[in-house]
C-alpha cells in the first residue's frame, strides 16, 4: 500500500538535525508521498532543496500563511506570484484564516485568502485551507467565490458535522491528521458519516503528533497511528483506507 501524507512541514527548522532519517523511517513503513505547504517567503529556499533531495517523493505547495500575514502581507504576495510564474506547484496553500493567535491582520487575512484563490483559478490549481477559530469567516469567502474550478483540501479539519458537510459542499476534502485521535477531539464521533471519498490522510508534521505521541515532534510515520484510528471508526482494513484516501489525494493535486 502506498500512503499519503498531504500536508507536512518537513522543511521546518525542527527537522534539521534528522531530515534525511526521519523521510527515510517513514518511506520504510510504506508513506512515500508527502506535500509539502508554504509559510512564507523565507522558507522557499528549504522546500526547493527539499524537492531536490527527494524527487519523486516531495510535492510542493505555493502560499502564504494566515499566520504571517503582517504588514508586508503584498510583498509577500507578490513573491507567491512570482514563484507560480516561474515553475508548477501542485497547491495553492497554506491559505486561509486563523483568529486564534492573533486578530489585528483579519482584514489583511481576508484579502490575502481572496487574492491567492484567484491565484488557484488562475493556475487551475487546488486550495489547501488553514482554518482555526474562523469557520464563518472562511465560509463566508468561499461562498463569494465559490465556483466549479474552485476545489481543494480543508487542512486539519477539526469542526462539526455540519461544518464537515458544508465545507465538502465547496468541493472540499477533508484533512483528517492526529486530532482524530485525541480524547477531546471530537470528529472520531462522527466521522464514519463521512464518505471516505472526501477524505485525505495528514500529519502537519512537526504539530499535532497523534496519541500516543502527543506533545511530541510529530513525524510522517505518525500517521499509521491516524490509519488505525480511521479503520476502526469505519471499520475497514488499513490498507483499503491508505488506498482510497490516497486515490482521493490523487484527485486533488493531478499526481
Amino acid at each position: 500500500m502506498i500512503i499519503t501524507d498531504t500536508h507536512t512541514h518537513l522543511y521546518s527548522e525542527a527537522f534539521d538535525e534528522d531530515r534525511d532519517r526521519v523521510i527515510q523511517n517513514a518511506l520504510d513503513h510504506g508513506i512515500e508521498r508527502f506535500f509539502i505547504p508554504s509559510i512564507d517567503s523565507s522558507y522557499t529556499k528549504s522546500m526547493l532543496d527539499l524537492e531536490m533531495q527527494y524527487p519523486k517523493n516531495m510535492f510542493l505547495m505555493m502560499g502564504l500563511h494566515p499566520t504571517h500575514v503582517k504588514e508586508n502581507y503584498k510583498e509577500e504576495l507578490r513573491h507567491v506570484e512570482l514563484m507560480l510564474s516561474k515553475r508548477h506547484f501542485y497547491a495553492i496553500g497554506e491559505i486561509g484564516i486563523d483568529l486564534y493567535w492573533d486578530k489585528t491582520y483579519l482584514r489583511e487575512q481576508q484579502e490575502a485568502f481572496k487574492f491567492q484563490i484567484h491565484l488557484a483559478k488562475k493556475y487551475g490549481l487546488p486550495i489547501v485551507i488553514h482554518c482555526r477559530d474562523s469557520f464563518n469567516e472562511i465560509f463566508e469567502v468561499l461562498e463569494e467565490e465559490k465556483a466549479e474550478e474552485l476545489f481543494g483540501i480543508f487542512h486539519c479539519f477539526t469542526g462539526t458535522e455540519e461544518q464537515a458537510k458544508r465545507a465538502i459542499g465547496f468541493n472540499m476534502k477533508l484533512g483528517i491528521g492526529g486530532v482524530v485521535t485525541f480524547k477531546n477531539g471530537k470528529i472520531d464521533a462522527f466521522l464514519n458519516k463521512i464518505d471516505l471519498t472526501h477524505i485525505v490522510l495528514e500529519t502537519d508534521s512537526p504539530y499535532l503528533a497523534p496519541v500516543p505521541y502527543r506533545g511530541k515532534r510529530n513525524e510522517s510515520v505518525y500517521l499509521l497511528q491516524v490509519l488505525k484510528k480511521l479503520s476502526l471508526i469505519y471499520g475497514l482494513d488499513e490498507k483499503v483506507i491508505a488506498n482510497i484516501t490516497t486515490q482521493n489525494s490523487k484527485e486533488v493535486f493531478g499526481v
